[in-house]
Order: structure tokens, then sequence, then C-alpha cells
């Protein structure tokens, strides 16, 4: 059976792109051929109507999926047990796979979060950013943005190359431990439009123990429920394009003994254990499970090792080894009717005119990290979609070389109609920056530089400000639209 997962899961509902570029070509031209005979051979108005609105649909049809991408997604789940990063995390991120990754999503439960730890972190970025940061900076990518509740962490990089195309980024988080009232447990999320199409992820911590596998349902759909985003076409996070879901979920392996768990663990009979998977059996129950993906468990369960080793619990406890920590991904249903009528018209760059395809490469863990009692769980998936945004809000445009020795002068231009203000601001980056934050010098849009949609506007920078060093730099207009209180990131614009 288990050779049957080699091949990539896909969605049912996907569309499938294997048809070659060359074919759709070829039959274009027959449908073009088609069409001329039919009006050389017959005069009916109606007929010929009805034969051209048919043949528009083929025409469409076999424009419809060309001209798609695959961005490369790294989504990793790993509770780290309140413990210090490992000294290197580049097995973690797999950094020289090929191709190269588009996105790095890393969700960590049980980060240190005392309250002297807790309030550093907040003042000065968490050892794991930190390290994360470090490690993936060299090879051109940037931290685009973070949630954080207490010992929940979200983070979000990725190529700089993407940075103009992530936009309207929000992230908001939901507490369930202690009724609500202590974030030990709960969900933080960060949702962001990555070239027009809209993506959600959540990153979960959910009640512990065997007995609690209602009360986890319950969490996870509360969670659903109370992510709200101030945006009008994607409120909650099932209304988002593609979902991913991951964490540590704690759902556990029911009935089976001791013996019999470790004796098909260590035989890698794994799938003589998923029947009792809780998180599989309520995904024959609950109706919002069936809507979430996920890749075949062909690794061993993540839950509960001694530290620094590949043993699981020799304690007088001895816990059961459990899959606790998964991804799972969920791609918009397919509206009904009813939801077509009343849809917005303007949402409509988020229906199935451009729908996205899923596949998974890989699903599983890295047993060679041990700080934690429970092992990293990774996942890379493939997004394969047509960009509905091709365009970045701003340009920069620098001409010459700038030196310290005299001002610098630049202009940028407003492509797309989007909320400017006197709170934007225009920064100068050395490349191998880390995040928006690590600019070398700024300037402000002042009050008669807000420009207008395709005006071009100059920038001066004092000598004063620039210290240059020898190095290759990067100009980046940074925007702040301020809705209710929220403070959402965009980063757009970045030109050499």
């Amino acid at each position: 059976m288990s050779d049957t997962f080699d091949v990539p899961r896909v969605r049912s509902d996907s569309t499938s792109t294997t048809t070659s570029t060359s074919s759709l070509v070829i039959l274009r031209q027959r449908l073009a051929q088609l069409l001329v005979c039919l009006e050389d051979l017959s005069s009916d108005d109606e007929a010929n109507e009805e034969v051209s609105h048919t043949l528009d649909k083929a025409f469409y049809l076999c424009g419809k999926y060309t001209n798609r991408e695959s961005f490369r997604l790294h989504v990793v789940t790993w509770n780290v047990g309140t413990a210090e990063p490992p000294a290197d995390v580049r097995s973690l991120l797999q950094l020289y796979s090929q191709p190269a990754t588009d996105l790095f999503v890393i969700g960590l439960q049980e980060v240190n979060a005392t309250p002297v730890r807790y309030i550093s972190d907040l003042i000065s970025e968490d050892s794991w950013s930190h390290l994360l940061m470090d490690t993936l900076a060299p090879m051109g990518y940037i931290k685009v943005t973070s949630v954080r509740m207490q010992g929940l962490l979200l983070i979000l990089l990725a190529k700089q190359v993407h940075l103009p195309f992530i936009r309207d980024i929000q992230s908001t988080y939901t507490r369930t431990g202690l009724f609500g009232y202590w974030g030990n447990k709960g969900g933080v999320s960060v949702r962001f439009s990555f070239y027009g199409h809209m993506l959600c992820f959540l990153n979960c911590h959910l009640a512990a123990h065997m007995n609690y596998v209602l009360q986890r349902m319950d969490e996870f759909e509360y969670i659903l429920d109370r992510q709200d985003f101030d945006m009008y076409n994607t409120p909650q996070v099932l209304d988002h394009k593609v979902v991913f879901c991951f964490g540590d979920l704690n759902f556990r392996i029911a009935d089976h003994g001791m013996h019999f768990l470790r004796s098909s663990i260590n035989n890698g009979r794994f799938n003589l254990l998923w029947n009792r998977d809780q998180l599989t059996m309520m995904k024959k129950k609950e109706p919002i499970l069936q809507e979430f993906e996920e890749g075949p468990l062909c690794f061993k369960p993540t839950y509960k090792f001694d530290r620094f080793s590949e043993t699981y619990d020799i304690s007088g406890k001895k816990r059961k080894p459990a899959w606790t920590d998964r991804i799972l991904w969920r791609i918009k249903p397919k509206a009904t009717e009813t939801e077509d009528e009343n849809r917005l018209t303007s949402s409509s760059a988020d229906d199935d005119e451009h729908p996205i395809k899923v596949t998974q490469e890989m699903y599983t863990c890295d047993v060679s990290y041990g700080v934690s009692d429970h092992k990293p769980v990774i996942a890379t998936l493939n997004l394969e979609m047509r960009k509905n945004v091709e365009t970045p809000l701003v340009t920069l445009t620098v001409e010459g070389h700038w030196s310290a020795d005299e001002d610098a002068t630049f202009t940028y231009t407003i492509l797309e109609n989007f909320e400017s203000s006197t709170w934007d601001w225009i920064g100068l980056y050395k490349i191998g920056f880390k995040r928006a934050s690590d600019y070398s010098t700024f300037a402000w849009v002042k009050d008669d530089e807000v420009a207008a949609n395709g005006e071009v506007v100059t920038v001066q920078m004092s000598k004063n400000e620039l210290n240059l060093l020898a190095g290759d730099y990067v100009l980046g207009y940074y925007t702040f639209a301020v809705m209710e209180g929220l403070l959402p990131e965009n980063i757009n614009g970045y030109e050499k």
C-alpha cells in the first residue's frame, strides 16, 4: 500500500494541467478552422451564434490554464517544549533542495514564554526568529511578518522577488486555554494576498490528553469562527482561497496497547495505526475536517520522545506515541449557485476563474532534532496558479551610483491605486537584510509627495544620513494602511 503514496496528492476537484502547451496550440488551431468551415456552410444566424458561443468556451478552456506558475512552500510545525533553538536548522529548512523554496512558513508551539522572557522577546525578537532570519537572509529570504501569542509563534519568510506581490497582510490570534483567558492554547494566523490569491496560514495548539478528542474539535471550530480579518472579501479563515492549518493538534492513537504501537512503529507498519488515529477517525464524522486534505502518515509518530534521542518515552508515565503534529490544507470549495448570485463582482478574482492546484511533494518528520519531546514535521507543497497580479504597487528608479559624499536622488511611481499616505516611507537596504526594519536609512513620504496614480515623484536623501558602505543596496516603499487601529504590513516596490 505504501507505494501508492509516492505520487503527490492532488485535490480531486483541482484542475489538471498535464496537457502540454503544444497540444493546446494545436487544439486552438483546429477549433479556429472548424469555426471558419461552419461559417461557410451555415446561413442560420441562430445556429452560428450557438456554435460560436460553444467554441468561445472551448477557446477559453484552451487558454484558461496556460501561463500558470508553480510556487514552492516549505511548512514546518514543531512543539519546541520551551527549549532554546538548536545550533543549526539548515536540515529542517532543507535549504539546498531544488527547485528553491518561495515561501517558508514556520509554526512553533511552546516557545519559552515566562514573563521576563516574553517581555524581552517583545523588545528584541525571540531566539527562534533570530536563528531563522540569520539562516535564510544570506540566501535572499526576508521576514515578511510574524505573530505571537505567548508560546505560539508563526513566522513567514519569502524570497525578496515576491515582496511586491505579498499584500493585505493581517494577523490575529485566538485563546482557548483556561476558558479563553490564557494563551497557552489556541491559534495564531497570518493572511495575505499572494499574486492576487488569498492565502491563510493557521498555527494551532489544541487540548492535550487521550480523552479530550471532542474538546479538540470544539477548540478547532472555535478558532475558525473567532478569527476575524478586516477584509471585506475574506473576513474569516475559511473565506480564503487556500488555508493551511498546522500545529500540535494533539490527536492521539486510540485503543491500541503500547506493545502493539511500538511493534508497528519499529517495523515501519504505520498503516496498521491509521484507522485508530483520532484525527483520521474524526474526519469521517466532522464535515469541517472533510474539507481539509492531508498527506499520508508515512513517518514515525512525532510524540513523545525522550529529549536528544530517537527513543519513545521510557519514564514511568510511558506516554503512548502519537501523530500529534500535523499539516493540513484546504482549497475553498466551489461556490453554489446561490452563493454565485450573492457574490460581489469585485471579488471575482478569488473564484473559480483562476483556480489553484495544491500538490504535496513531501510530508515527513526530522528525527535528528532532539531539543524537544516532539519531532518537527515538514511539508513541501506546490501552489500551481495563474498570477492575478503581475504589477507592483510602486516602482523605484535610481540613476547612476550613490556614494556617501553627495546627496542621493531617486524617483518613484505609483502604478496601482492604493491608500498611500504621509505614514509611508522609503527605506534603503543593504542586500542581505532580514526584515523591513533593517534599513540603512529612510525618507518619509512628505505631504507634497503623496503621489497620484502614474505620477513620478522625486525624492532626495541627504548625504549626511546615507552612511553608505561598499556593496549593493535595494530601495523599498513601505506603506501603512491604518484600519480601526490595525497596522497590517505591506512591503512593496523593491527594486535594485
